[in-house]
């Protein structure tokens, strides 16, 4: 992952976000845990490794990681309780 480092534009004279930036923030927003209530299985797209937690789960039923990129062409399937 890239460092940000304060004395770099984060935006370009026409007010756009700068690659450099916007690969940054990709980055980061990929480390965060995704949530919601119920499994992630069949629902939810993501790249493998993204974890995601089940707001309403129980005890051992809480954790999710994308252990597989898609089953079938199925992004959203791959998902397993961890």
């Amino acid at each position: 992952m890239t460092i940000a480092q304060p004395d770099r534009k984060i935006v370009d004279d026409n007010g756009q976000s700068v690659i450099r930036f916007t690969t940054w923030l990709d980055q980061v927003t990929r480390l965060q845990i995704a949530e919601g209530s119920g499994s992630p299985e069949g629902v939810l797209v993501a790249e493998q490794t993204k974890l995601y937690m089940d707001t309403s789960g129980t005890a051992g039923n809480i954790l999710y990681i994308k252990k597989l990129s898609e089953i079938s062409g199925d992004k959203t399937q791959g998902w397993i309780l961890v």
